[in-house]
Order: structure tokens, then C-alpha cells, then sequence
């Protein structure tokens, strides 16, 4: 390709797309630069090996250079590694944003990569590496005809704004990356703190409306002859003999409401038509008559669906399965909880930890330290499968961190909680939505380990099924719906608003209309899910917190007074920990944490270091302990390192009385010009 350079301005910032510049031997590949960020985005393919699969093999690589950013990479190997999960997070993204625009018959191996080359810190590459992979792909000889395009949404106040900076996203209500064509939504990820519905819709909006005049842009670069791919077309007495067969069982029951015994069934309807219709062709025609088959009976279950407002499982359009809570199941963890909706289960389960328990993450904007982790596990033996347990997934990674953006804003301050909080959920059974039942389980377990949440969040699957200009929207969704339908849109949130939201879609043609209807109808069945959660009996609001957890307390000293609370070599602190057997963590604001297994330890090491606060001031009175007793007197310590002295004229005729390690109270009466100290005892 020759090159080409053109550029195009979107919600003020300059976005210049180079084409032609770089990675020639690619299928596809172009530079696209914001400010100072630039991303290298190439799509290549194999044109000459064809999977026998029925899926796309697509993979899409999204990696951040360290040296985008001016740094070297940290860990002994200094270089970078395996992609972190920041990275394989946003693969995902390009991935499901680009997925529906592929011709449906294209079955070849193809490989999106996308490399952060520059980053100045502000300007975000996410929009810019979507925006460069659908270049990449629709300028390429691979059938891809229709252009992509993603923004981000932020909303401060009553504004919105479209791709907003980093900063700006720190102080967002939302941030909501939504992309699609011109004509249909194709992926929407979002976190919010419980924002009502009219507000995501909104955004969504406003975020569409860029979207289409930056695939106009698109459709005016140069691009090259497309490959053919020819469409699959059945054969034609194959395709009638399997139409009827099916048609003429259209009254068999194809519904149950247990999994197994309805699959069961559809796989003996599916076997009594094959051994039929085998019979009448040759051998070498069976894979086709399978395809063939699997192809109209899955379109005469999303027929019936239409047709009848009825599920396989029996339920209404907008019903859910019934739902079950079970916390503090687990006598040594923290909190525990085992959520079941229907036939998907989630066991989540709260370790509570201190500040050195945290996450350190180095990213490219930087590193820093997560207090909260929501872990995600998807074993084989949830789907029946027996399947060893490896590298974690990047569904599990994804469904994990949808989770986590889910329960995030419901979390107490840190200043009030200054535990390190990680959840964990273990899918122990799964038929649909194990993402959204870890949300709902990691909510209620949360409250089994006392921590105090602001409110409960719940979290539910929606799916849709479009045939020409009919289509139905089905709530809390199960494995075979999400198989056959268009549509998975996860949505959590407590009462109050939205929380977390995720859009993949399967075909072309899903508008915002249709999107409205499935996030209204999503919060209103939500309310549905928080009362049952609500009603369960451990569900109310637990500031007890497990006896197995540690202790924690936080204080704020003085910045000058840290020094004095560390002391010479840390002689203090670490005398202090030792004696009561606690950690004691300083940040450079003067913030302590205090944390250890014995409670009455911890509220004794805080009252000791409260008294580094204490202000000395002249004809103030004290509680004081006796440190040493002298011919002239006693030495009194008032606060930690401060100590002063009462004259032996004070308390001659009564000096049996006191002893080392007494509590008494004693009046500052002077300072002098050294800091010694005159105190005056105040005897009862």
C-alpha cells in the first residue's frame, strides 16, 4: 500500500492515522498518533489454510512497551513478559469490538496485534487502538467491509465527555467505552458509581454519534481487493429434507426445565432426523447434513422462542430462575457465601488483609498499590467437563475484573476500612451469567466478613434473540440462550443505580433502541434479584469482623512527628512491634496503620501513638506515667520522648505513695529555654 496520511479531530483532539509508513509485510497495518501517544496496530491472516472449525480463529494481541513511557521494565529479566492482565483486558475489547464485522463463513487464522509505541500520559490508548485495528483490518485484503469505531464516555457533574484524559477519568461517574459501525453497536464495557439508566443510555448516545462520523472517515481511505469468501450454501434436498423433518416434529417438547435431561432430549430429536436423512445421501455427504441440521434446528429453537414468548426452560421472557443464599458457610474464612441462581452457583468467599497484603501493579502510567482484588475461577467440573486446571483464562480474567468494577463502588472508604480486601469466586456449577452470580455472591459474602458495604449489588445476564424485525429480549440468561442468541448484556448495580455494565454482540444490526429496552429492563428485574438477596437471612448489614481476620486501626500523626515515632535506626517502632506483637506501616502523610491477630494489642500500641498528638502547652494538665524516681524528684513522660520533672518539694510527705510505672496526672507550669519541663502534680 502506498502511503497515506490523513487526520480527523474527535471532541477536540487530533487523532493522524498514518497508512503504508511501517509493517508492509502485514495484511493490514497503520500508526495512529493523539498527542503524544502513538500505537502501531497490524492485522495478518493465513490465506492459504482454511480451520475446519465453527468459529473465526481470531487473536488479538494488545501490548504496552515500557519504553513508550520512558521506563525499563521491573522483575530481574528487565524486559517485558507474558501480557499483564491490563493488557489482555483490553485485547478482549478490540477483540469483541471488531468479531461482528468479519464475513460470517471466514474460517482462517487471523491475528490482530496492537503495540503502544509512545505514551504521554495523557491521552488514552484504548480508543486509538480499536480506531487502528478496524483501520488496519478494513484497508487489508481481508473480508472485513465494514469499519469500526470506539469512544470513551466520562460524565462529571452533568457534562459528558468524550474521550476523556486520564485525569479527568479519576473524577468520572462513568467510564463507559462503547464501539460499533454506523449502523450497530458492536461492544459496550462500562463501570459507574450507581448511576440510573437514563444517564448510561445518554452516554451511549453521545458516544454513537462520534462513532459513525469516524467510520465515514474510514470508508474514505484507500483499501485493498477483499478476498473472496464464499458463503456457506446448503445443499438444496439436503436443506428440505432437514426442514421438514423438523417442521413435522414442531410440537415435540423441546422444553425442560433441568439442563442435562433437556439436552438429553435435543440430542436424541437431532439423532432420530440424522439416521432419517443419512440413509437417503452418500457417506461422504454426512458433514454437511450435520452443519446442515445443526443450522435449522438452531433456528427453529430461536423460532419457537419468537414465536411462543416462551423459554426452552419453560420461563416467561423476563422471569429468572430461582435463587438461593448461603453465607458464613465456611467456618475459617473471613466471609463466605454460596450464591445459586438456577443452575449456575458461585462460591465467593472475603480474605481480609493489611497494607503489605496489597497489589502491586506496574502499569504504564505508572505504579501503584489495590487495595481490592476480585478473583475469578472456572474449573472444568462446572460444566461437567473434565478438565485439568492451567493458566487462567482470559475469560476468567475478564469475568473477574467485570466483578470487580461491579462491587468497586459499594466498598467503604479506605479511611474507614483500611483492610486490603480480596474476593474470590469459585464457579462450582455454570449454566449462564457466572460473571453476574460472582457479583451477587461477592455482595453478600462481603457482608458474612463484616465488612460494611454501602449497599448491596446484584448483577444479572440479558440476552436477545432478532429474526428480521422481530425480536425478544430475555432476562437472566442460560448457557444454550447465550449459544443461540445475539446478544449477552450484563448489568449490575444495587438500588440506587448502575454499576457496572458489558455488551457483546454477535450480529450486526443492534441499535440503541433495542439496547435501551434490554438496560431498562435489566434494573427493573435487578430490584428483583437485591430483594431476594436482601430477604436472605444473613444478608443485613455485619460490622462484626471474623475473629480469624486481623485487627487493624488508623491514625494520623503529625508529618514532623513521624521522625520521633520511627526513632534513631527505627529503634522505636520496632520496639513497639516486637513488644506487641504488631505491624505498624507510615506512609509520608503521616498516616499510621496499626494491624495485628490480638485486638486489645492493637488499641494499645493506637493509644500510645495517639499521644504523639499531644500538644505541650503551659498551664495545660496531663496523664502522665512515672518513668523514674530521683532524690530531687520525679520524671513524668507526657507524651512519647517528652518528659518533664516534679520537684521533691511536691510530694515529700507522702513519697511512699508513688512508685515507677504509676498513671498521675501533673500540670505543665514551665518550659525553659532548653525544653526541660516544670509540672506540678494534681493530687486528689
Amino acid at each position: 500500500m502506498r502511503y497515506l496520511k490523513r487526520e480527523i479531530e474527535i471532541a477536540g483532539r487530533c487523532f493522524i492515522v498514518e497508512l503504508g509508513a511501517v509493517a508492509k509485510q502485514a495484511n493490514g497495518s497503520c500508526l495512529v498518533r493523539v498527542g503524544d501517544t502513538i500505537i502501531l496496530a497490524t492485522a495478518t491472516t493465513d490465506l492459504d489454510t482454511t480451520i475446519e472449525a465453527d468459529f473465526l480463529p481470531l487473536t488479538v494481541d494488545y501490548r504496552e512497551r515500557a519504553y513508550a513511557a520512558g521506563k525499563i521494565p521491573g522483575g530481574f529479566f528487565k524486559r517485558e513478559n507474558k501480557p499483564k492482565d491490563s493488557e489482555i483486558l483490553v485485547s478482549r475489547l478490540i477483540d469483541r469490538s471488531l468479531r461482528p464485522v468479519f464475513a460470517k463463513s471466514w474460517r482462517n487464522n487471523t491475528q490482530i496485534t496492537v503495540v503502544v509505541l509512545s505514551y504521554d500520559g495523557e491521552n488514552d490508548p484504548v480508543p486509538a487502538s480499536i480506531l487502528g485495528a478496524s483501520i488496519a483490518l478494513y484497508t487489508s485484503n481481508i473480508p472485513v467491509s465494514t469499519p469500526v469505531a470506539s469512544v470513551r464516555v466520562g460524565k462529571i457533574g452533568e457534562r459528558y465527555i468524550i474521550n476523556p484524559s486520564l485525569i479527568e477519568q479519576k473524577t468520572s461517574q462513568l467510564n463507559l467505552l462503547v464501539s460499533g459501525t454506523e449502523d450497530s453497536l458492536t461492544m459496550v464495557e462500562s463501570s459507574a458509581i450507581e448511576l440510573s439508566e437514563i444517564h448510561i443510555i445518554n452516554a451511549l448516545d453521545n458516544g454513537w454519534k462520534i462513532i459513525k462520523q469516524v467510520c465515514l472517515f474510514q470508508k474514505e481511505l484507500v483499501t485493498s481487493e477483499k478476498v473472496t469468501v464464499p458463503e456457506y450454501v446448503p445443499n438444496s434436498m439436503i436443506l428440505k429434507d432437514i426442514t421438514y423433518e423438523i417442521n413435522n416434529q414442531v410440537t415435540f417438547n423441546i422444553i425442560n426445565k433441568d439442563k442435562k435431561i433437556r439436552d438429553t432430549l435435543w440430542k436424541d430429536i437431532k439423532n432420530d432426523i440424522s439416521s432419517k436423512i443419512f440413509s437417503k445421501y452418500p457417506e461422504e455427504q454426512l458433514k454437511e447434513i450435520n452443519i446442515t441440521l445443526e443450522t435449522v434446528f438452531n433456528k427453529a429453537i430461536r423460532n419457537f422462542i419468537i414465536n411462543n414468548k416462551v423459554r426452552v426452560d419453560g420461563r416467561k421472557l423476563d422471569e429468572i430462575r430461582h435463587i438461593t443464599c448461603k453465607s458464613g458457610i465456611l467456618p475459617r474464612v473471613h466471609g463466605s457465601c454460596l450464591f445459586t441462581r438456577g443452575e449456575t452457583q458461585a462460591l465467593a468467599t472475603v480474605t481480609l488483609g493489611t497494607l503489605m497484603d496489597r497489589q502491586i501493579l506496574d502499569e504504564l502510567y505508572g505504579e501503584y498499590k489495590d487495595r481490592f482484588m476480585l478473583h475469578y475461577n472456572f474449573p472444568g467440573f462446572s460444566t461437567g467437563e473434565p478438565k485439568s486446571d492451567k493458566a487462567l483464562s482470559r475469560r476468567e480474567i475478564g469475568h473477574g475484573h467485570l466483578a470487580k468494577k461491579a462491587i468497586y463502588p459499594i466498598l467503604p472508604d479506605e479511611h474507614h476500612f483500611a483492610y486490603t480486601i480480596r474476593v474470590v469466586s469459585d464457579i462450582l456449577e455454570s449454566n449462564g451469567s457466572s460473571s453476574m452470580a460472582s457479583v451477587c455472591g461477592a455482595s453478600l459474602a462481603l457482608i458474612s466478613a463484616g465488612v460494611p458495604i454501602k449497599a448491596n449489588c446484584a448483577g444479572i445476564a440479558m440476552g436477545l434473540i432478532k429474526e428480521g424485525s422481530k425480536h425478544v429480549i430475555l432476562t437472566d440468561i442460560m448457557g444454550v440462550e447465550d449459544y443461540l442468541g445475539d446478544m449477552d448484556f450484563k448489568v449490575a448495580g444495587t438500588k440506587r443505580g448502575i454499576t457496572a455494565l458489558q455488551m457483546d454482540i454477535k450480529q450486526l444490526g443492534i441499535n440503541l433502541t433495542i439496547i435501551s429496552s434490554a438496560i431498562k429492563q435489566a434494573t427493573h428485574k435487578l430490584l428483583e434479584v437485591l430483594d431476594i438477596m436482601e430477604s436472605s437471612s444473613t444478608s443485613s448489614i455485619n460490622n462484626t469482623i471474623s475473629n480469624f481476620a486481623p485487627s487493624i486501626s488508623v491514625l494520623n500523626i503529625a508529618q514532623v512527628k513521624i521522625g520521633e515515632l520511627i526513632g534513631p535506626g527505627g529503634r522505636n517502632i520496632r520496639k513497639l512491634q516486637d513488644e506487641h506483637d504488631v505491624k505498624i506501616d507510615i506512609d509520608t502523610n503521616g498516616k499510621v496503620f496499626i494491624s495485628g491477630m490480638n485486638s486489645q494489642s492493637v488499641k494499645l500500641v493506637k493509644r500510645y501513638i495517639e499521644k504523639f498528638n499531644i500538644e505541650i502547652k503551659i498551664g495545660l494538665i496531663y496523664d502522665g506515667i512515672i518513668i523514674k524516681l530521683v532524690e530531687f524528684g520525679m520524671f513524668i513522660e507526657i507524651a512519647p520522648g517528652k518528659k518533664g520533672l516534679v520537684h521533691i518539694s511536691q510530694f515529700k510527705k507522702c513519697i511512699k505513695r508513688f512508685k515507677e510505672g504509676d498513671k498521675v496526672k501533673v500540670k505543665i507550669m514551665n518550659i525553659d529555654k532548653y525544653g526541660k519541663i516544670g509540672l506540678q502534680l494534681q493530687l486528689k
